[in-house]
């Protein structure tokens, strides 16, 4: 079944321990932490610090979705600042065997994110090797915009080649998911569904009850 992960890009970082426990007493395991540059995307988010010192607030996994120019630099300050999973984009790097083989070096998860426009194609020699994929459903760089439907495909067609290759990567996406979408994600056969404002915006318990609930549907 989908899994639900909220991106605390969306979140209230005055009161941002507050809601991530509220996301823990409502049956949330996986965390999504956005780090932008300014340089691969155009906002700046957070990135090491912020990440270390929720890491001592909380128990939940940290799935952390590098938007970074050339990640192989920070792989390291990343793993030692709590995450779990790393998640690099293959267009922001020169060098993307480099990067997989760095980030094999420590006990986390590694994903390869895609842009919208980018084929699977693209990432197709790697699949083997990843625990995950991420499909980017918006253009990476702001939360709050609309899913872009034709990434959707893509989701169907990681999931057939998982299954013809005998692989046994998650396929994640990440922009745009709303209650009135999310059932359709999950249906195409997405295993973690990152979704930040439909989580933030409002009441968070009542948000992740609704959308876990369509979810379930499925």
């Amino acid at each position: 079944m989908s899994e639900l992960v909220p991106s605390i890009l969306s979140a209230n970082f005055n009161k941002l321990g507050e809601q991530v426990r509220c996301l823990e007493d409502n049956g949330i395991q996986v965390l999504h932490l956005d780090v932008m540059d300014g340089a691969f995307v155009p906002s700046i988010s957070f990135g090491m610090p912020v990440i270390a010192s929720l890491r001592q607030e909380s128990g939940l996994l940290f799935d952390v979705h590098l938007m970074v120019q050339e990640p192989v630099r920070y792989i390291k300050e990343f793993v030692e600042s709590g995450a779990d999973s790393l998640t690099i984009h293959a267009e922001a790097c020169q060098d993307v065997k480099l990067t997989l083989e760095e980030m094999k070096k420590y006990a986390v998860q590694i994903g390869v994110s895609i842009k919208p426009d980018t084929p699977v194609l693209a990432i197709e020699e790697y699949l083997e090797e990843l625990d995950m994929v991420l499909v980017m459903s918006v253009e990476p760089g702001f939360g709050g915009q609309k899913l872009i439907s034709h990434t959707l495909n893509k989701i169907q067609e990681l999931a057939r080649i998982r299954q013809e290759k005998g692989y046994s990567f998650k396929i994640q996406i990440d922009g745009g998911v709303t209650k009135e979408n999310i059932g359709q994600i999950a249906e195409l056969g997405a295993d973690w569904i990152v979704a930040g404002t439909a989580v933030f915006k409002g009441d968070i318990e009542e948000n992740v009850k609704k959308l876990k609930e369509v979810i379930s549907a499925t």
